[in-house]
């Protein structure tokens, strides 16, 4: 989760525990920490933040807009109803303003969760019964 994620590091310290998760792209004073099997830290500058993105970006080869559909809950991330049931929206359907898209499970309620937008989908970017967070996108759409 902390690779999916633009997390660099993440500590928890309860007490006389301590959990500390750093990736690759760790910087400390200007500084890459690299993996303790490697023998030196190179300087790097640290980069800025990217600036805010929008939500649609345009597809390269239709020069359509696409637009993503993001999570509006934390919670598990379901494409289908149930499990014997079809799921909601694959890639290439067609979705309208409104239209069920998935459920999010969060606190034993399932939400549905609607398309904002009408367009196709191009992709589906969380896999079946994950773990998603506020504000992660979970479908592209043309548009």
């Amino acid at each position: 989760m902390v690779n999916k994620s633009n997390l660099t590091e993440f500590k928890l310290k309860d007490k006389d525990f301590e959990v500390v998760i750093r990736t690759k792209q760790y910087t400390k004073g200007g500084e890459v920490v690299l993996a303790p099997s490697a023998p030196v830290a190179v300087p790097a500058p640290v980069a800025a933040p990217a600036p805010p993105q929008n939500n649609d970006t345009v597809a390269p080869a239709t020069g359509k807009r696409l637009v993503e559909i993001k999570s509006p809950i934390v919670g598990t991330f379901y494409r289908s109803p149930g499990p014997d049931k079809p799921v909601f929206v694959k890639v290439g359907d067609s979705v309208s303003a409104g239209s069920v898209v998935c459920i999010i499970e969060a606190m034993k309620l399932f939400n549905e969760i609607e398309s904002d937008v009408t367009g196709t989908i191009v992709k589906v970017v969380v896999e079946d019964a994950s773990p998603v967070e506020y504000d992660q996108v979970l479908f592209l759409v043309e548009v």
